[in-house]
């Protein structure tokens, strides 16, 4: 078998000449229809989310767009309380007497004037608790004893007798006040002026 030369001017037959080539593949649409799905999926959870968001806001104001706390169980209303604490009656602080005495029993100190040593002393105390001025006087003490017997001042026989002065408000005079004979003590009194008012106090 003779094998034919190509002619000149003839392009020169190539393998396969004649046939048409593959077609192109075709670009699969899944790539897009998978983003869409995925930007619709996210903007579902966003809108879910934003309503979400909403209903809870929505839950926690009011009307005027506050929010509303909770009272704590500890919390009480101001004006109540101020309620409760003024119907308790409040104490008033004790007053003081406008004069108070005290006293206690001591040794006898004989002065140049006793006569002898039958006597008894008692130490008193006379404080002026009140706004005027008031007039201490041995005198103006009496001592009574267990007995109910009451016992007048005897002067100038115990060298610490109780002054003559007069008190300033605030002010007080310690001296003793002497009575005849031997007893005990129980109480001595002062009477302011001699007839003014009397104030008791205990021997101690």
């Amino acid at each position: 078998m003779s094998y034919q030369q190509p002619q000149p001017g003839y392009p020169q037959q190539q393998p396969g000449w004649g046939q048409q080539p593959p077609p192109a593949p075709k670009k699969s649409n899944a790539g897009k229809i998978i983003g869409f799905g995925c930007l619709g999926i996210i903007g579902l959870f966003v809108l879910i989310g934003i309503i979400g968001a909403v209903a809870m806001g929505g839950d926690d104001t009011s009307d005027t767009g506050t929010s509303k706390q909770p009272a704590a169980a500890g919390d009480a209303k101001p004006g109540k309380a101020d309620d409760a604490e003024a119907d308790v009656p409040k104490e008033e602080p004790a007053k003081k007497a406008p004069v108070t005495v005290t006293g206690k029993q001591v040794d006898f100190k004989k002065s140049i004037l006793a006569q002898g040593d039958n006597y008894t002393s008692v130490q008193v105390t006379i404080t002026n608790n009140s706004k005027n001025d008031i007039d201490i006087n041995p005198l103006y003490v009496t001592i009574t004893d267990t007995d109910g017997s009451k016992h007048t001042a005897e002067l100038g026989v115990d060298e610490d007798q109780l002054d003559t002065v007069t008190l300033a408000p605030g002010e007080n005079s310690t001296g003793t006040v002497t009575g005849k004979g031997k007893f005990e003590a129980k109480y001595v009194t002062y009477t302011d002026g001699l007839i003014g008012d009397s104030v008791r106090g205990d021997v101690g």
